[in-house]
């Protein structure tokens, strides 16, 4: 058996409102037939980071857990990376950024109209109270006018994000009732690159542009569990939820943190339609395709920074995908995601920063 430490720090969900060193680092020794990759280490400790390494002699009192380590893609990211996705409607990142304005609005014009008598003797100031303070009567009730333009303002992000979903969900269940021929591409791995040959493409989709992206995926909930000692049903370390009682449909579930996150909203299916981000990623630079007639050895490069190549665990898994960008021609946005299996360096990798993004659907293109 093999043996090496896995040491992780992941961000949750809204890991923007938690403090890192607050988060307890996941430590343990994983025992596997095969062989782990080679070192690497990406991020610091006092932040978010991922670290796999070999075994040394101050590691004896971690804690021993038994997993797979494999160079091949997990089922449960083939079935929720792999294939066509619908983008969220660009209702939903409006509707997000309409949040603060509409809530500072309102408690505005309710301060206001709470200081009203305090200013009733100010001559420049009291025309514009009297305006909040003046009450229209319905029925047998006076409602205040301001309440008719500020509540509004307040509901209408609300509004906009059932606009999205409806759209959302109509564009799903049309890919679900007509499915959409995959692409025929030939793809050629390189040294954080690849080569790619488009063969032959939908017709009812033009494509606009193609990138090879690297990611971490979200470790599996029984792993973490499992490494503190604590069993389902029971109080959950920093930045984790109970467990959902629905079958898993994202990679966030496994982890426990998709909890209240509904949008966008995904239709009842087998698989996902539209693509979760992932937290931990790291894209190379987007290829214009839409212009390139002659759709022979495209090449693609990866990030900037030279990450591990493709392996995965139950705790840590690098994950890296061809994703390609299409559009419909009645305007709807489309993704084409693959899984590629990149080579591992023989050497150890270290990367200062772990590149950390937002969780929420509606953000992932922002």
């Amino acid at each position: 058996m093999e043996k090496s430490v896995q040491r992780i720090r992941y961000p949750p969900f809204e890991h923007y409102d938690m403090i890192p060193e607050e988060i307890p680092i996941i430590e343990i020794i994983l025992e596997s037939e095969n062989k782990p990759p080679p070192a690497f280490k990406i991020g610091s400790e006092d932040d978010w980071f991922v670290e796999w390494r070999k075994l040394n002699e101050s590691d004896n009192s971690k804690k021993v857990l038994k997993g797979d380590v494999s160079k091949e893609t997990f089922p449960f990211l083939m079935r929720t990376r792999n294939g066509w996705y619908i983008d969220p409607d660009p209702m939903h990142y409006r509707a997000r950024k309409m949040i603060a304005p509409a809530v500072i609005i309102l408690i505005s014009t309710l301060f206001l109209r709470a200081i009203t008598p305090v200013f009733s003797e100010v001559n420049f100031i009291n025309p514009l109270l009297e305006l909040l303070n003046y009450s229209v009567r319905i029925g047998e009730l006076d409602y205040p006018l301001f309440l008719f333009v500020a509540f509004p303002i307040f509901i209408s992000p609300m509004i906009f994000r059932m606009i999205a979903n409806m759209r959302d969900i109509r564009r799903q269940n049309n890919l679900i009732s007509n499915p959409i021929e995959a692409p025929d591409i030939d793809i050629i791995i390189g040294e954080n690159e690849i080569d790619i040959s488009i063969i032959k493409l939908p017709s009812s989709l033009n494509v606009v542009r193609g990138r090879i992206q690297v990611g971490i995926a979200v470790p599996e909930r029984k792993m973490i569990l499992d490494s503190q000692g604590k069993k389902e049903g029971e109080q959950t370390i920093p930045g984790m939820s109970t467990a959902l009682p629905a079958r898993r449909i994202a990679s966030s579930e496994e982890l426990g943190t998709g909890v209240g996150e509904s949008i966008p909203m995904n239709v009842a299916d087998r698989r996902v339609m539209m693509l979760e981000p992932m937290r931990v990623l790291d894209p190379g630079e987007w290829t214009d395709l839409s212009q390139i007639e002659n759709m022979n050895n495209i090449k693609l490069k990866g990030p900037s920074d030279l990450w591990p190549g493709s392996i995965y665990s139950g705790l840590i898994a690098i994950h890296w995908e061809l994703i390609i960008d299409f559009l419909g021609n009645d305007g709807t946005k489309m993704k084409w995601v693959r899984p590629i299996l990149m080579e591992n360096y023989h050497h150890k990798i270290e990367i200062p920063k772990l590149p950390v993004r937002s969780g929420r659907l509606e953000l992932s293109d922002y």
